[in-house]
């Protein structure tokens, strides 16, 4: 008799374990991420409960080692849920990633021009959310693979020509390019990339162009996370 009102029990629990895993990994959605780790934590104690049942019942009985074999088993799939909502914790942390900044921390100057693509460093940081950003290296390296965007600006003063480059890694994306013959110009750019964990965006001054920045802030870089994927 408990032979048989074990084994369809023994199928409900994995059922349960199954559907609770396949709910967790479908709301990837920063919203439902609270509701999907209560579901996990509810699951993970009835599992653990029924563990112990089961072996408490079924001891001293022939058949003891096929059912330690199987609450064997159900144990690793209790360990793997533990483990799968540890992640999602890690991705719900991971998530909220923007930042802001703009080149002169205070007062007004160029900068530029310089023989080669050169990375600017936008020293002034109003929001950095997940400290992806480097304010001492201009570095902003992706912590979680996802889509992104960023804005970036750049000021000219008199004659010149003003160009920044966004780079990904060491591949050249988009430009922001003006040129005037005198007064003020500037030039801005946007753009949505995919980035791998450990990717690296920068903004680089192009070689022989010069910028400008001062108490108003205008030459900038700024990103965010869309999404993850």
């Amino acid at each position: 008799m408990k032979i048989i009102m074990f084994l369809p029990l023994l199928l409900l629990v994995w059922s349960v374990s199954a559907d609770q895993t396949e709910t967790a990994e479908q709301q990837s959605c920063p919203q439902d991420i609270h509701a999907a780790l209560r579901e996990l934590t509810a699951s993970l104690a009835v599992q653990n409960e029924r563990i112990t049942v089961l072996q408490r019942e079924n001891q001293g009985t022939d058949n003891f080692t096929f059912f330690s074999e199987q609450a064997g088993k159900l144990k690793t799939e209790l360990q793997n849920q533990r483990t799968e909502a540890n992640q999602m914790k890690q991705q719900q942390h991971v998530t909220q990633v923007a930042f802001s900044a703009s080149l002169l921390e205070q007062g007004e100057g160029y900068t530029g021009p310089f023989k080669i693509h050169t990375t600017l460093v936008f020293k002034h940081v109003v929001t950095n959310i997940g400290n992806a950003y480097n304010p001492y290296t201009g570095i902003f390296t992706a912590p979680v693979r996802g889509a992104y965007h960023f804005d970036w600006k750049v000021l000219g003063r008199d004659s010149t020509y003003v160009g920044a480059f966004l780079f990904r890694n060491e591949e050249k994306n988009f430009l922001a390019y003006e040129e005037q013959s005198s007064g003020f110009a500037s030039a801005s750019n946007g753009a949505s990339l995919l980035l791998e964990v450990g990717d690296q965006v920068t903004v680089r001054l192009w070689a022989s162009s010069r910028i400008y920045d001062n108490e108003n802030h205008q030459t900038t870089f700024s990103g965010h996370l869309i999404f993850t994927m």
